[in-house]
């Protein structure tokens, strides 16, 4: 039996970047004492979620990730526990600024992850403060297990999941900073976004892990209610642990990653997958010229 504990953690955001850090490393030590070794934090967790406008003076904070204080932090704090901690920050490469995560383990940087698909819609203006991700989908081979990660708008696509499972993932993680829809307070999408998680879990028989911010942030242009609800999914797609919509809070789950491993190839889905019938996902309009 090879057992994982893995931590989904959510907490609300403040204007100062060294509070929440702090904030971000008590949730942190909380988790890896109750056992967890794969730790998430919420996407974009140092400041509070810039993208609600479009604000110049927003896009310097982006920094190289040499020079990140949070990861910084984190790798310390990482190597501390010997626990895995992906990290979500706004990068800086040169000339161009990412949504990326930084994937350490016990200290050491992993790699980079950059978010692939950026959303651009009311009070979710991404598209502003950063490039398209370059890196494609990545699965890491750490001291506790194979992780794969998305961040936030990644989770609605299928196809990064499936992408993460065929690389041979035993969870896949996704950073996330979502709430209400400023342009019709009538949508609350929660139901949607976690069924969606759900979906990809049960799929492609991987546990998923899923962590979100709460609380009310007011912008130049408008305000969102980030209504948390972080969950854990078993490798059926069923909830195994979920938080609330408003309280800090800690969630951990453990999963016999072995047994999963087994129960993927089991049951067939991948055995009986026909790549070759699939080239229309290669097109926008879902015709694949021939």
């Amino acid at each position: 039996m090879t057992e994982l504990t893995v931590a989904a953690t959510q907490m609300a955001c403040s204007r100062d970047r060294d509070e929440n850090i702090a904030r971000a490393e008590k949730l942190v030590r909380a988790a890896a004492e109750r056992g967890a070794k794969v730790v998430l934090l919420q996407e974009l967790f140092e400041t509070p979620y810039f993208c609600k406008d479009t604000e110049p003076d927003m896009m310097h904070l982006a920094l190289p990730i040499s020079e990140n204080p949070a990861v910084h932090h984190m790798r310390s704090l990482a190597a501390q526990y010997g626990i895995v901690l992906p990290i979500s920050i706004y990068e800086r490469a040169n000339i161009a600024q990412y949504n990326s995560l930084v994937m350490i383990d016990s200290g050491e940087i992993l790699g980079v992850y950059r978010k692939s698909h950026i959303p651009d819609g009311p009070g979710y203006r991404e598209k502003y403060y950063f490039n398209p991700g370059d890196t494609g989908f990545h699965v890491w081979n750490t001291r506790h297990g194979r992780i794969g990660a998305a961040i936030c708008w990644d989770q609605w696509f299928p196809e990064a999941a499936r992408v993460l499972a065929l690389k041979g993932a035993d969870v896949i993680l996704y950073p996330t900073a979502i709430g209400s829809e400023p342009h019709d307070e009538t949508i609350h999408s929660r139901d949607h976004w976690q069924r969606t998680m759900q979906g990809h879990s049960a799929a492609n028989l991987i546990p998923v892990v899923a962590s979100n911010r709460i609380g009310r942030e007011e912008g130049e242009s408008c305000a969102i209610t980030f209504y948390g609800s972080s969950f854990i999914t078993d490798a059926t797609g069923a909830k195994v642990a979920e938080a609330s919509e408003h309280e800090e809070e800690i969630l951990t789950a453990t999963f016999d990653i072995e047994r999963n491993r087994r129960q993927r190839v089991n049951w067939g889905v991948f055995r009986d997958r026909r790549p070759e019938l699939y080239g229309d996902l290669l097109t926008l309009d879902g015709s694949l010229r021939r």
